[in-house]
């Protein structure tokens, strides 16, 4: 599905595939890209788990990870949501996510791709969202606030040192709920 949003850029989300286990290593396999995961690039195993996790929540509950195509067709990295996946933060949420390959960074992908994330959601019915985000992470800080969403609560993470915060946003209106 294309953005339809005026004046963003024209991006695709689709449901990662086999190869995108491939493509999103390639992509993430810089260390300024990973800095708020850890700052190594992962192991190629962990990507071929991660893509057939998000088939199957895809299947399951209407949404996932998606893999984002820009402009020019390529991988350019994934956006979308999933169960949060730890026992710490917001257990029990959905967590919308997004992480670009460097190439992509400054064009308006992470937003974009965000706000195609939310309306996807809107339509599977759920009805609100989070994002952790490391306190440094001040790029997808500004994301989390041009979606709207409101800073909440912080927290350490597994990390050592580590600090997140998460940031809410309500989707339905409380009218319909």
């Amino acid at each position: 599905m294309s953005t339809v949003l005026p004046g963003a850029p024209a991006l695709q989300l689709r449901v990662p595939t086999d190869e995108d286990a491939l493509a999103w290593h390639r992509a993430f396999d810089d260390p300024e890209v990973m800095k708020f995961f850890g700052g190594m690039p992962e192991e190629i195993s962990l990507y071929e788990e991660l893509t057939a996790r998000q088939r199957r929540f895809d299947a399951e509950l209407g949404y996932c990870l998606w893999t984002v195509l820009g402009e020019d067709g390529e991988v350019a990295g994934f956006a979308g949501a999933q169960p949060w996946p730890r026992d710490f933060g917001p257990v029990g949420e959905i967590e919308i996510g997004w992480r670009l390959a460097r190439s992509a960074w400054g064009r308006g992908y992470a937003t974009t791709a965000a706000r195609l994330t939310l309306e996807r959601l809107r339509a599977a019915g759920v009805e609100r969202v989070v994002a952790v985000i490391d306190v440094a992470n001040e790029r997808s800080i500004a994301v989390a606030r041009r979606l709207g969403m409101e800073r909440a609560e912080t927290f350490p993470t597994a990390r050592p040192g580590q600090e997140a915060v998460c940031y809410r946003l309500t989707l339905t209106d409380r009218a319909e709920a």
